[in-house]
């Protein structure tokens, strides 16, 4: 029954935007939606730093925000050059909304692995893009 419970736990069923990982962190609207996602989502490494910096801004202690993000349980992945390429190539696209280069690496990292991006950036649902953008509140 262990097994089968971390098997289920390692479906990955959601990309996430630093706004989503924010409601949860300070326990916004919408937290729940993505709380409910955690164990099997994944977060940008460029997201996962304006993450940080955002909690650090907010007067939060590193070791207890690295703690508190390492127990949400989603996965890290690194920002490889396919996936710089391709956020690079998003601006055009997105510069109209001022979309950040960690929303462009959310975006294309949610591209890459056919996956909904969950976020509390309304204007994403006005992207032209092939992108299954899930607002959380």
């Amino acid at each position: 029954m262990v097994a089968r419970a971390q098997e289920e736990a390692a479906v990955i069923v959601a990309v996430l935007d630093a706004s989503a990982v924010l409601a949860v962190y300070f326990d916004e609207p919408g937290a729940g939606e993505v709380s409910a996602a955690l164990p099997g989502a994944l977060l940008s490494a460029v997201n996962y730093t304006e993450v940080i910096g955002k909690c650090l801004d907010h007067g939060e202690v590193l070791a207890v925000v690295l703690r508190k993000l390492s127990a949400m349980g989603f996965s890290v992945v690194a920002h490889d050059a396919h996936l710089a390429r391709r956020a690079g190539a998003l601006l055009p696209l997105t510069k109209r909304l001022g979309l950040s280069l960690a929303d462009r690496a959310c975006l294309a990292l949610a591209e890459r692995e056919r996956l909904p991006a969950l976020t509390a950036d309304r204007s994403w649902k006005s992207l032209a893009l092939d992108i299954d953008i899930r607002l959380i509140r």
